[in-house]
């Protein structure tokens, strides 16, 4: 019963459009997700047929359900699998059986079809007509292409070589081939279960799409470097960036969802990945100054997005255009402060931004707005034989989809710093530095009449008398002065070859020791007499001042 209760959940949230349908199944907490989204997705896909169903028998009326979970129920009583709950539902549900069974034969006769499929509407069974094949990705950090290969061929799967074009990833049951584009990737017939096959359990493969795999390949960040994977769960990305890099260096991941980043946990620990370092975090609350990130030169941002390019999450059609709209408004705005934060890490070199969207707005829209907005970046041109461009003027970006490059529905950018601002940056303030120095040394020189003395050379006695360590000769106040004298042309000759910024900072940290000693001195005044406590500070002041006294 909590699987119709769940997915009866999912589908009203789904289509009050509070989220993506694939984003809601993994925040349901369900212990079975696979069989939760799958009883989701098709009884999305049907959902037309049902609902005709529901209204030409009255099942609302007689039965007092919530319509989504007479959705859920009808489903799986006629086109699904059968029913697997108990009790009164299975009971209610039993009595309207025939009938139900009965406008459904009513309905295939009426369209001349014998198939439940026949039923759907044109453009879902176009849709459905075109089953994609099943990519398989090898994890390299415990196997090769060539072992598992091996292993399929026992399993008595048959190769077909290396694919050259696209119509060569039509395939059999029981065949695969090696991708062309991407060497880890195998590709075998749609609807090949690996579930249950110890390679899968094992980590050796994951179970991705195409399209899904192509950001952290295009990526391609090196052994040992400094990674970011902003938006993270559920893993898969996360896991292909640590095979580049062969678990040498740091994978810094954050995701927002703690459901979803233990289930990732999960997956990089049967995976092999050791280089990791999970963050239940907000990325756009990650400071991009901190210590631990100064060295990220890669970054990966796949952010949340409408999901309209994936098979079974493709948006429904909503009679409100205008919720639409500002749905996808919303979704452009945060992935844009995603990108223009993820550009802000110092030492970023690349950044490969994605989305499974196939709409502008969230895709060349966002690239377009993120570029006027940070000139110091480019675009660059990926896989030149990829068959699908992203739209103009934005034709180095990639697209997928079903017909073109038979994949999801995807979007890859690469944004890469500019070589040439940087080089133009470094003359600048290599141009402009001895100007700089010369107009600071002038300010230093008309705004400092008195000495720039250091905090060592100036011993007042005003402030050492409360310790007691004065001297009150006149001889040596005497030669005190004529020394400050003679100093002050020495730095003031110092403060001219030195920039107004250092002589500021010098200036600020020396009035804030003079301040600090004054409040130890006063301090320690005050504790004498009650515990005879001294302090470091003002104990070294002390007996600086005194050696100094003696010095003279």
């Amino acid at each position: 019963m909590a699987l119709y209760v769940k997915a009866a959940d999912i589908l009203e949230k789904a289509e009050r459009k509070q989220g993506a349908l694939k984003t809601l199944v993994y925040d349901s907490k369900f212990s079975n997700i696979k069989q939760l989204f799958a009883l989701v997705c098709e009884t999305q896909k049907f959902s037309s047929v049902l609902l005709e169903l529901i209204e030409s028998t009255k099942l609302l009326k007689q039965t007092r359900l919530r319509p989504h979970l007479a959705l859920v129920l009808v489903y799986d009583l006629l086109i699904g699998q059968g029913l697997k709950c108990g009790g009164s539902w299975k009971v209610m549900m039993m009595k309207h059986r025939s009938r139900l069974q009965a406008a459904l034969a009513r309905m295939k006769v009426k369209q001349k079809v014998s198939r439940n499929e026949d039923l759907l509407p044109a453009g879902v069974q176009k849709a459905a007509g075109e089953s994609l094949p099943r990519y398989v990705r090898v994890n390299t950090l415990k196997t090769t292409v060539e072992d598992v290969g091996v292993y399929l061929k026992r399993d008595g799967f048959t190769f077909q070589g290396n694919a050259s074009r696209l119509e060569d990833l039509t395939l059999k049951e029981n065949h695969f081939v090696r991708d062309m584009h991407l060497p880890e990737l195998l590709v075998l017939a749609p609807k090949t279960d690996f579930h249950d096959h110890f390679l899968y359990k094992g980590g050796h493969i994951i179970l991705q799409d195409k399209a899904s795999c192509l950001p952290a390949y295009l990526l391609n960040p090196p052994p040992g470097c400094h990674v970011i994977d902003a938006c993270a769960a559920p893993g898969n990305k996360t896991s292909h960036l640590a095979a580049i890099m062969k678990n040498k260096g740091k994978l810094f991941a954050f995701d927002m969802d703690a459901k979803r980043l233990a289930t990732m946990s999960t997956l990089l620990l049967r995976a092999g990945v050791t280089c990791h370092q999970l963050a239940h975090q907000d990325f756009l609350k990650v400071d991009s100054d901190g210590a631990q990130y100064k060295d990220v030169e890669y970054i990966l941002l796949d952010p949340s997005c409408s999901g309209s390019g994936m098979v079974c999450l493709r948006d429904s059609t909503s009679a409100d255009k205008e919720k639409d709209q500002a749905r996808l408004a919303s979704l452009a705005s945060f992935q844009l402060r995603c990108l223009n934060h993820a550009l802000r890490f110092p030492r970023v070199k690349r950044l490969v931004y994605s989305t499974c969207s196939v709409h502008s707005q969230e895709n060349e829209d966002v690239i377009g707005a993120c570029l006027q907005q940070n000139p110091g970046f480019r675009l660059v041109p990926l896989l030149a034989q990829w068959p699908e461009r992203g739209l103009e003027p934005f034709t180095q970006c990639l697209r997928a989809s079903i017909a073109t490059t038979r994949t999801q529905g995807f979007f890859v950018a690469m944004l890469e710093k500019h070589s040439e601002v940087a080089n133009t940056k470094q003359e600048a303030v290599q141009i402009s530095g001895p100007e700089a120095t010369t107009t600071h040394s002038q300010h230093a020189c008309e705004e400092k009449p008195e000495d720039p003395q250091s905090e060592d050379e100036q011993t007042p006695a005003a402030d050492v008398m409360p310790c007691g360590q004065t001297d009150g000769t006149p001889g040596k106040k005497r030669k005190r002065k004529r020394k400050k004298k003679k100093k002050t042309t020495t730095t003031a000759a110092a403060a001219a070859a030195v920039p107004a910024a250092a002589v500021a900072v010098a200036e600020r940290r020396r009035w804030q020791r003079r301040w600090q000693r004054r409040q130890c001195w006063q301090r320690c005044r005050r504790q004498s007499d009650k515990k005879k406590r001294t302090c470091t500070l003002c104990c070294q002041e002390r007996l600086f001042a005194k050696a100094y006294a003696n010095f003279q």
